[in-house]
């Protein structure tokens, strides 16, 4: 495999890419269609030279990884291509509700997709954990004769997720472990190109990485063509495999999307333009050339043969091998063995108490035994956590002395970031939630910081669910000496930071007076059938929702609740007045409802994550709509009438 041969549909079938990302990004009037259009290239090379998997067996054990770090529309076009369950339709339906294509790709959701990427940097670190699985297990089952396990992992990413402290830790502990089963490939595009969201990475990312990258133990391989040189981009990814010691590092020299473009979607003149340079059909949507078809059937066909030839190996593996065999195809089937729980330690009150890390160190000595496919470690806290059973060996490289590829005990260092997203791939957030360490550390060490956190929720609409933070107000509300604001107007906003910086000990995120109290009755009626407690953008729809009841004859206060804390720290007769006795009190936001039960009788919110598509689309499909709320609210009304008997507001309470 060391000479490119070239094809005659190369050049139509790295077209059809590019042309797919801009119809599919084009269509959704959503999403990044400058990556695909310049990874194009190297991804038809990847995938149609050196890539071993079989579409219509997705899960095959022994199949190479890819992982998309920067998480775009390319993934869904080379799926599609290459005959996985994703159709023409599917690819259509890019960023739209329930489709099989969200915002960015998804584990257990689409065919062929190994891990959940988009938040930067985690899928970089993802495929370290990938690697480091192919590792392990190839360390313990692999005998003479039989390479059973010898996947590659193989990752696209670009500078956004490179400037992620995430990925540096993982990329560190990559080169640590002499990873030579993990090639990633970063786009390098030409200079003076806008090709962050912000622009010119030259703004605020002028490291050189390549020596970063030499620094960690890596091998850098260059390609200073990577729009064109197809041979050279073969001879790098040659070179990579061939390097079993170290990672790699490609640099590809690329022009992002061939327009200047990263985060928008191209005009329809331009992609008429851009199809007319490659001679397809100008006028035609999602145009796909019947042997850019035939080419990936042809890589199909041979992941099939491949997989065909894996299960013979397997086979004769049984024969001599048995006992390996019968653990090997227990774990690939995802079972535990038998029995296992029956070495939990038990206890009885005589038994002296014990710190809780104490009683899950005996947990963990009783149980490692009876589950070999149990892999631990600790961000540099080994003696203080106690998650290593006494015998185990770690997981490192043989021949550092340390341990070998076998061992069950990963030590990251510090480098806990890094560990979360490295245990994602070993097993196969959001923004806001990368900092919160820092977060943290502000409202304990009394710091008078203003975070400002946006796109808060579902309202993200086609990005998805990687990027709809609905369980991050929670988290955040739930730190002492924070003030976590979500405003619904610019009078809450201005509130937020009349608040935030009188507060010289209090961290914050955000007429003026009243909103600065936390909360106020933003609309007030007599004798009310029922309240509307809300915050942020859900007030408009709350309000909307008293409107409609309103011409029924149905009366119905609605209270912004833009932060928790400052509100809780009220009088108690103002808080009262708020949220009053008499009626019942329904909560309305588009995150998760926890936490409102302390301020209303019943919660309406996300029950779990959020969905893809047109942002619109993405409230009517979970009922966050002004007709819907004034349709649960007369079921909540009628119940309370129903039941009987005075309505106390939740606030009264006897601590």
């Amino acid at each position: 495999m060391s000479q490119f041969t070239s094809e005659s549909t190369d050049n139509t079938s790295i077209a059809t890419i590019r042309t797919l990302a801009a119809d599919v990004v084009g269509k959704a009037n959503s999403g990044h269609p400058g990556a695909p259009m310049g990874m194009a290239p190297v991804s038809h090379v990847l995938f149609t030279r050196f890539f071993n998997a079989n579409p219509k067996s997705s899960k095959w054990f022994n199949r190479d990884r890819f992982v998309l770090s920067n998480g775009c529309a390319l993934q869904y076009i080379l799926l599609h291509l290459l005959g996985y369950k994703l159709s023409m339709d599917d690819l259509k339906a890019f960023r739209q509700i329930d489709s099989l294509t969200p915002g960015h790709p998804e584990a257990n959701h689409t065919d062929g997709i190994e891990v959940t990427t988009g938040p930067l940097g985690q899928g970089f670190a993802n495929g370290v954990g990938l690697a480091m699985a192919q590792a392990h297990l190839g360390a313990v089952y692999n005998r003479p004769g039989f390479d059973l396990i010898n996947n590659y992992t193989y990752v696209f990413t670009g500078d956004g997720c490179l400037m992620e402290g995430v990925a540096s830790e993982a990329a560190s502990l990559a080169g640590h472990l002499q990873l030579g089963n993990l090639i990633v490939v970063r786009s390098v595009t030409h200079p003076h190109q806008d090709i962050s969201i912000d622009g010119d990475t030259a703004v605020a990312f002028t490291e050189n990485v390549e020596q970063r990258f030499m620094s960690y133990g890596w091998q850098v391989l260059h390609v200073s063509d990577g729009d064109h040189d197809l041979a050279g981009i073969y001879g790098a990814i040659v070179a990579a495999r061939a390097e079993k010691n170290k990672p790699t590092i490609i640099c590809l020299k690329t022009t992002i999307g061939h327009h200047g473009v990263h985060g928008s979607p191209l005009k329809a003149d331009d992609i008429q333009s851009l199809k007319s340079k490659f001679g397809f059909p100008p006028e035609e949507k999602f145009y796909v050339p019947q042997e850019t078809y035939d080419t990936y059937r042809a890589v199909a066909l041979r992941g099939a043969k491949l997989e065909s030839q894996w299960n013979t190996l397997l086979a004769a593996y049984a024969q001599a091998y048995p006992k390996e065999h019968a653990e090997l195809t227990r774990r690939i089937s995802g079972k535990l063995p038998e029995g296992w729980e029956k070495k939990l330690p038990v206890y009885t009150p005589a038994d002296p108490a014990q710190a809780s890390r104490k009683l899950s160190e005996l947990v963990l000595t009783a149980i490692t035994p009876a589950l070999p496919d149990l892999i631990g470690g600790s961000a540099d806290l080994t003696g203080s956590n106690l998650t290593k059973v006494k015998g185990t060996v770690d997981f490192q490289p043989p021949s550092t002395g340390l341990g070998s590829y076998a061992g069950t005990y990963i030590r990251y260092g510090v480098r806990e970031h890094g560990m979360g997203a490295i245990a994602n791939g070993l097993h196969a957030m959001n923004f806001v939630s990368y900092a919160v360490g820092a977060v943290r550390l502000s409202a304990l060490s009394k710091h008078q910081v203003i975070w400002v956190a946006t796109h808060d929720s579902i309202g993200l609409g086609e990005d998805g669910p990687t990027h709809q933070p609905i369980e991050t107000g929670v988290h955040l509300r739930a730190i002492p000496n924070l003030d976590f604001w979500r405003p619904a107007d610019g009078n809450e906003t201005s509130a937020a930071y009349l608040v935030a910086l009188k507060s010289t000990q209090t961290p914050s995120g955000s007429t003026i007076e009243r909103a600065a109290r936390g909360g106020y009755v933003l609309y007030d009626v007599a004798n009310e059938d029922m309240t509307i407690v809300s915050s942020g953008s859900e007030v408009p729809i709350a309000l909307e929702a008293a409107s409609l009841l309103k011409k029924e004859g149905i009366n119905v206060r609605l209270v912004s609740l833009p932060c928790w804390s400052v509100f809780d720290k009220q009088d108690q007769q103002y808080r009262l007045s708020v949220l009053r006795s008499g009626a019942p009190i329904l909560s309305l936001e588009a995150l998760t409802t926890t936490g409102w039960q302390k301020y209303s009788h019943e919660q309406y919110g996300l029950p779990a994550w959020g969905a893809s598509g047109p942002y619109l689309k993405v409230y009517e499909k979970f009922g966050i709509t002004g007709p819907n709320i004034a349709a649960v609210s007369k079921k909540v009304i009628a119940f309370y009438k129903q039941k009987g008997g005075e309505v106390v507001s939740p606030l009264v309470k006897a601590l």
